[in-house]
């Protein structure tokens, strides 16, 4: 058995303020805002597979991601796009090559959708 495993168990997200994150992440995956923030700082944004964690201990300008870590993943990306539109979402790109869009959250953490 290796002591690494071929597996991601949780992505951190530098955040400014932990329950507007919060809020904010739960709406757009469309969850109920609630749980615990932990430490005062940690909240684990209850996804299916690799999770999210916002923590707002780590979060300075300099810390936000300029490109994506990761991307959500949809079955529709017109529709994902037009659902981020309609949320006033800043988008950052169209929808590229009929497959993905590029976003930020309202820290300014570059994020994508892509189709799969």
């Amino acid at each position: 058995m290796k002591p690494i495993l071929n597996k991601i168990g949780a992505i951190f997200i530098p955040v400014n303020n932990i329950e507007e994150a919060r809020n904010w992440y739960c709406d757009i995956v469309g969850l109920q805002a609630g749980g615990e923030i932990l430490s005062g700082h940690l909240y684990i944004v209850p996804m299916e597979g690799t999770s999210i964690v916002l923590d707002s201990k780590v979060y300075s300008e300099e810390n936000i991601f300029k490109t994506p870590p990761f991307h959500f993943n949809t079955n529709n990306i017109k529709q994902a796009y037009e659902y981020m539109k309609s949320k006033k979402v800043e988008l950052i790109t169209e929808i590229e090559n009929n497959h993905w869009f590029n976003f930020k959250d309202p820290d300014g953490n570059c994020l994508m959708v892509c189709q799969c």
